[in-house]
């Protein structure tokens, strides 16, 4: 498989190796890869957590109680019956899971979609929609990260598709589906799914007018591993669109939905440093908006620092 160039980055308060602990313990074909500390962070000591669910990659970090999930980043988990002639009996067995102590914000049961669907927000309050998929469609990869655009940007998830599209390489559009008339409050004609490529990767958006109380925010990032400064300066440009957000590499753009800039050597250098060379290239980041490589890197090198 090749290299995954967007990460979901998952925020908790302090529970990140916990939860990914037990996301590897359910997920087939999962483990954790890498365990970081960063010392003396705002919110203190800071785990991080890279892991990997069923080939996918993802991170967590202990970042202090400051944002909660919700459900307008979920993760669709697709069980194919054509892959997987347990698909339906893996779906359920995943559900249950899944739920000790968790919330089901859709029951598990036949939809006109599906055969079987159910949308769970689990006990560390992330969401997920398992789904039943039906084999004849286009080869769809087992997770994708899919945005839920309410409130404000509700009607704005063809847009912002659009704009991913743009902005990203390797791209394209997946399926479109769109509400018919007399699915109030939702608009005829706004997307009820659409699913669509970036650097390879799929992802899915949606639309719901429905009365919710959250929106997007920091719980659950898109982390984008960029090769040098030219790609950090290039995304950084075309995706960060509120100034107040900028931080340590973070952005939103316009439709609220938060992203990371990350230079890949950031993770090399975190792996592999020394205490010391953690706690200067610690100390340099705080205090970067976008990040600067050379900065990095001079950081890291420089014991005089």
């Amino acid at each position: 498989m090749s290299e995954q160039k967007i990460i979901p980055h998952l925020w908790f308060n302090n529970e990140a190796k916990e939860a990914a602990q037990f996301y590897t313990s359910i997920f087939p074909e999962s483990k954790i890869t890498s365990v970081t500390t960063i010392h003396d962070t705002p919110s203190g000591d800071s785990d991080s957590i890279s892991f990997n669910l069923a080939g996918h990659s993802f991170m967590a970090i202990n970042g202090g109680p400051h944002f909660q999930f919700n459900p307008s980043i979920s993760f669709f988990i697709n069980f194919d019956p054509s892959k997987d002639k347990n698909a339906k009996e893996n779906l359920v067995k995943l559900w249950d899971k899944l739920s000790e102590g968790g919330t089901p914000l859709m029951p598990l049961q036949e939809y006109p979609f599906s055969k079987q669907y159910g949308w769970i927000q689990d006990k560390f309050g992330l969401t997920w929609q398992l789904i039943l998929t039906n084999p004849d469609g286009e080869d769809r990869p087992f997770i994708i990260p899919s945005l839920m655009f309410v409130q404000e940007v509700n009607g704005k998830a063809e847009e912002a598709s659009d704009f991913y599209l743009s902005v990203f390489y390797d791209t394209r559009r997946g399926e479109v589906v769109r509400y018919p008339s007399g699915m109030e409050p939702d608009k005829e004609g706004n997307v009820m799914f659409t699913d669509f490529m970036l650097e390879k990767q799929w992802l899915a958006a949606m639309d719901s007018a429905q009365t919710h109380d959250f929106q997007f925010n920091e719980a659950v990032s898109l982390l984008v591993q960029c090769d040098n400064q030219e790609e950090i300066d290039y995304y950084w440009e075309k995706l960060s669109s509120d100034p107040n957000a900028e931080q340590c590499g973070w952005l939103k753009d316009k439709y609220g939905v938060s992203w990371q800039v990350w230079p890949k050597v950031m993770g090399e250098m975190m792996a592999n440093g020394t205490s010391e060379q953690m706690e200067r290239i610690t100390k340099a980041f705080l205090q970067m908006k976008k990040f600067d490589i050379e900065k990095l890197e001079e950081a890291y090198r420089d014991k005089s620092k």
